[in-house]
Order: C-alpha cells, then structure tokens, then sequence
C-alpha cells in the first residue's frame, strides 16, 4: 500500500504545484491589467491623493522652538566584570591535569 500512497502524495504535490503557476499567472494579467489602466487615468502619479499646499487657505508655521539636549552625566558601570573564581572548576582542572600526567 505504500506505493499508492506515494502515488496520491506525488500527485497532490503536483496539482499543488499548477495550481501555484495558475493563480500566478492570473495574478500577473490582472496586475498588468489594472496597472495599464491606472496608467491611463493617471494614478499612478505619486501626489495624486495628497491635496496642493497653493489649495489650502492655511499657511504652514515657521516657528521653531529650541529645545537642547543636556547630556546625563550618570556613572557607567566598568564593562569588564571580574568573576570569583570557582572552587568547582579547580577541582576539575586538577583532574584533567591528573589525566595528561597518567
């Protein structure tokens, strides 16, 4: 039975493989289709949505607060941290050392 249930594995995979290239292309033809047309009613233009400054009755304001940055003069830490050595770790050196020596 193992061999037709490779048959149907091997076959869904392919289905799912036109069905992949299928819908690419429609997605592709669409894409052309309705990029073709926004080229021709011109939305494509990138300022298309936003409003002109000249339309608005506002003028924008130039003013400008100044604001400054007082650098914070806390204490950093030392980036090297020294451990206390491991009494553990002696007992295993000395181990090894036991084994090179034998």
């Amino acid at each position: 039975m193992s061999g037709v249930i490779q048959i149907i594995r091997n076959s869904f995979i392919r289905l799912e493989g036109f069905l992949y290239q299928l819908f690419g292309f429609i997605k592709n033809l669409f894409s052309q289709i309705f990029g073709f047309l926004a080229k021709i009613f011109g939305f494509s233009k990138s300022g298309y949505f936003l409003e002109n400054n000249e339309a608005t009755s506002t003028k924008p304001s130039n003013i400008q607060q100044s604001t400054k940055i007082e650098p914070k003069t806390t204490p950093q830490a030392p980036t090297t941290i020294r451990r206390r050595p491991d009494p553990k770790m002696d007992y295993f050196r000395k181990m090894a050392q036991d084994l090179n020596k034998s």
